[in-house]
């Protein structure tokens, strides 16, 4: 790490701590004895999303918050449990080393978090992500969440 001040090359971390998901260093030069703080944070790959008419799009999480957030629109859904599911598939999707998904793989984990967060939120997500066609598909959807119940 150079030194912002009088970029020599070797610096010392004095204190290190996590913050807001990244890790805040304290650093001090061993040349000019200046202190400067940085901040450290993990490098997520680059995930491309598969489209059902099977063009590519890079994964967007603003786009997902916005479509998870019109399905929770007023229901007892915070925006921190919205950002929470955002963030555990792009995580999940790290994890696994992965730099392709498909938007039904994504779809899929959305609805696999709403079932357990919130029903009706669930059933407008289905809604949209599924793609009914008919009322009965529809029902169907709706009677299987109460069975699981």
């Amino acid at each position: 790490m150079r030194c912002p001040f009088c970029n020599y090359e070797d610096t010392k971390v004095i204190d290190s701590r996590p913050a807001d998901n990244k890790k805040r260093r304290r650093r001090e030069c061993v040349n000019c004895s200046k202190r400067f703080t940085t901040y450290e944070v993990v490098e997520m790959p680059l995930l491309s999303v598969q489209k059902r008419d099977g063009t590519f799009e890079l994964f967007d999480k603003e786009k997902l918050t916005r479509g998870i957030c019109s399905a929770v629109t007023k229901r007892p859904v915070t925006i921190e449990q919205v950002q929470q599911i955002v963030d555990q598939i792009e995580l999940t999707c790290a994890n696994e080393m992965r730099n392709q998904i498909t938007s039904t793989e994504i779809g899929d984990m959305v609805l696999e978090r709403l079932r357990g967060l919130d029903d009706v939120a669930y059933i407008r997500f289905a809604s949209v992500y599924k793609d009914f066609s008919d009322v009965d598909s529809f029902i169907q959807s709706i009677s299987e969440l109460t069975k699981d119940k």
